[in-house]
């Protein structure tokens, strides 16, 4: 008997959480400048990270800054609710 199933299959990548992929964000975070494209990649990638970020009393600071708002209002990227 063989069995055949159709429909839509969608591959997840995981996501490694490494704070240190956000590094093209620093000068953002930092200074105020405007986030860079790799950083809005970045942080789109690391978006299922950013609660665990928050949670790190390491970066918690860093995420939580208002230079933080300003580059995930400019990536487009939500606010994380945790």
């Amino acid at each position: 008997m063989e069995v055949v199933l159709l429909g839509e299959v969608r591959a997840v990548d995981a996501v490694t959480c490494n704070v240190m992929e956000l590094s093209p964000c620093r000068d953002a975070i930092t200074t105020g400048a405007p986030p860079l494209k790799a950083c809005c990649d970045k942080l789109k990638e690391q978006e299922p990270c950013l609660c665990g970020y928050i949670k790190d009393p390491r970066f918690s600071a860093y995420v939580n800054s208002p230079n933080s708002k300003q580059i995930e209002t400019a990536c487009g990227v939500p606010k994380p609710k945790c």
